[in-house]
């Protein structure tokens, strides 16, 4: 009788439910690892009241599936606004995260120097204030996944 072995792979797919979607934000949740990805909208004057309409809809969501950790994106983001605009929209989302149970924020810097800029200065002005959650930014979305994962 002759034996023979068999080498089997199994091919494990990561379940991804999108929550929400509109024309600002797609919001991808695995529920497995309680991460919500979101990528950062871009920033044009004539899109901030819907940008802010669809951040309120994005913490609705986090509240309703009780979210612990958001990725958020910022590797293809635009901002055609002025600091403050761009600062205004930042603060209103680190705000709107403190009314949730949000334990952990990751954010992937974008490649741009001057995007870079803009978001650092904002980060700096929102980690001045007390926050309810970690915000932690990473030049790599496996960093940022991995440490998302870390226990908080």
């Amino acid at each position: 009788m002759k034996t023979t072995t068999c080498v089997c792979t199994t091919i494990l797919i990561t379940p991804r439910m999108v929550l929400f979607e509109n024309s600002i934000l797609k919001l991808n949740y695995n529920p497995a690892t309680d991460i919500l990805e979101v990528e950062y909208p871009d920033l044009h004057d004539f899109l901030l009241p819907e940008i802010k309409h669809s951040i309120t809809q994005m913490i609705e969501v986090i509240k309703n599936y009780d979210v612990k950790r958001l990725l958020l994106d910022s590797t293809k983001t635009l901002i055609a606004v002025s600091e403050a605009e761009s600062r205004e929209v930042a603060v209103f989302l680190a705000g709107a995260l403190t009314k949730t149970r949000v334990l952990k924020v990751a954010r992937v810097q974008s490649p741009s120097s001057t995007i870079e800029k803009t978001a650092q200065n904002n980060i700096r002005h929102i980690k001045a204030q007390s926050l309810s959650y970690q915000l932690q930014n990473f030049t790599s979305k496996a960093d940022a996944v991995a440490w998302l994962r870390e226990q908080a």
